[in-house]
């Protein structure tokens, strides 16, 4: 990724925070937001994968886009490990 993609993703990535942030304010559960943004990830990256409106992904789409999710996922514990990480080394 370039840098102007990392710039926009990073933008991006805030943007879909903060609407969630917005609705978690009002009133809407957090589980519930998080769960519908899930499936409006999973709509959009059909919706990109498969070309448009029609179709759907094959099974080793799903994968792909199961094992990016989940790249993801982990790469953001092991940033929060680290921050935790690095709070506890400065308190100490």
């Amino acid at each position: 990724m370039s840098n102007s993609d990392q710039e926009n993703h990073q933008a991006c990535m805030n943007r879909f925070i903060e609407l969630a942030n917005q609705m978690k304010d009002e009133g809407i559960a957090t589980n519930v937001v998080s769960t519908a943004m899930m499936s409006a990830s999973a709509v959009y990256a059909t919706f990109v994968l498969s070309g448009g409106n029609t179709g759907g992904l094959t099974e080793s789409g799903v994968d792909k886009v199961t094992a990016g999710y989940r790249q993801h996922l982990q790469r953001v514990q092991e940033m929060r490990r680290e921050e935790e990480q690095a709070r506890s080394e400065g308190s100490a």
